[in-house]
């Protein structure tokens, strides 16, 4: 999730955690615990693309660093107040569920969490965007007003357990309407007569009304979105063409299969102006339906000066959201009968 929902998380179990001993103390550290797994992004200062890409939500999103790093932060906070508030017992204990909660919130996204590192294995249940502004408001709203009551007030708690009961019932909600856009996608599928492999569910950007799906078939990928306003129960999908076979020498270089394994498989090649592009089908394509001409995420391959294959991932300017947003925000709405 985004930063500050990953902030708000964590001081809510902060407070959850040690609020009544400590206070506002509590709020403040388990925020800084809810961002410490995504200081992995600092990879991208020193390695290439595809290498932080991969290490990515992996040794600092797992439960095995929430365990060995909770006592050492916990004694370094304990050694910060030299008091009897709480021990370095305590501020462990706080530590681990602010750093726990983070991945734990990320695996419900898109983009896959390591919680079982270091086995190779991603978690991701797709069923919430990276921002959702209504599991973050609510939450930060009884975060914040929990923060003006005394520690010992019933308030305090009162407020901050609702923030807690509500995102955690809008996470709950956001798995029932998953799978009820699933069940409509395959319905699509089946009376359309079209055999695929497999289908992939998530939600659009900021919103759980709007969900779109990525299907595989023989030689091709198709998209479709379904809103819970539809009118019209007929999806219409957008193939895009594998064209894996445009990789020609390329495939048997080890970029490719470290490429293949990021995607998890979702992936098409993309021949132009003379370049090739590799593109992660797993975070969609900026515009809908025929009027999606690139995807979010994609790499130009390229061989430098010395011979050895390149991917430099395709940068995403800021113009083109605009543009983005207006036209999920029209599909939110329905299709019309």
């Amino acid at each position: 999730m985004d930063s500050l929902t990953q902030i708000v998380l964590g001081a809510a179990v902060g407070e959850a955690t040690l609020g009544k001993k400590v206070g506002n103390k509590a709020m403040f550290w388990g925020a800084v615990a809810g961002t410490i797994p995504d200081l992995d992004v600092i990879a991208n200062f020193f390695v290439d693309n595809v290498t932080a890409n991969e290490l990515h939500r992996g040794f600092s999103h797992s439960i095995l660093f929430s365990i060995l790093m909770a006592p050492i932060f916990g004694w370094i906070i304990a050694k910060l107040y030299k008091n009897k508030e709480a021990d370095w017992k305590d501020w462990s204990k706080l530590m681990f569920w602010g750093l726990f909660t983070h991945p734990i919130l990320d695996a419900f996204t898109t983009w896959g969490t390591q919680l079982f590192w270091p086995f190779d294995y991603k978690v991701a249940f797709n069923n919430i965007f990276v921002a959702d502004p209504l599991y973050t408001v609510p939450f930060l709203i009884c975060v914040i007003i929990a923060m003006f009551y005394k520690r010992t007030h019933p308030k305090r708690k009162r407020y901050n357990n609702l923030g807690l009961y509500l995102s955690s019932f809008y996470m709950l909600t956001t798995l029932v309407l998953q799978q009820n856009a699933r069940a409509n996608f395959s319905n699509s599928l089946q009376n359309q007569h079209i055999q695929y492999n497999e289908i992939q569910t998530r939600p659009t950007p900021l919103n759980t009304i709007l969900w779109t799906a990525n299907i595989e078939t023989q030689d091709s990928f198709l998209i479709g979105y379904h809103s819970l306003l539809d009118e019209d129960d007929i999806i219409d999908f957008s193939e895009f063409p594998k064209n894996h076979h445009l990789l020609g020498e390329m495939k048997n270089d080890p970029l490719i299969p470290r490429l293949i394994k990021l995607s998890e498989g979702w992936y098409t090649i993309e021949k132009r102006d003379d370049k090739t592009y590799f593109n992660d089908l797993r975070f969609g394509t900026l515009g809908i339906g025929d009027q999606a001409e690139r995807f979010v995420f994609s790499y130009e391959l390229y061989y430098d000066k010395e011979g050895n294959l390149q991917a430099k991932e395709r940068a995403r300017e800021v113009e083109e959201a605009s543009p983005l947003l207006s036209k999920l925000w029209d599909r939110v709405l329905g299709n019309k009968s």
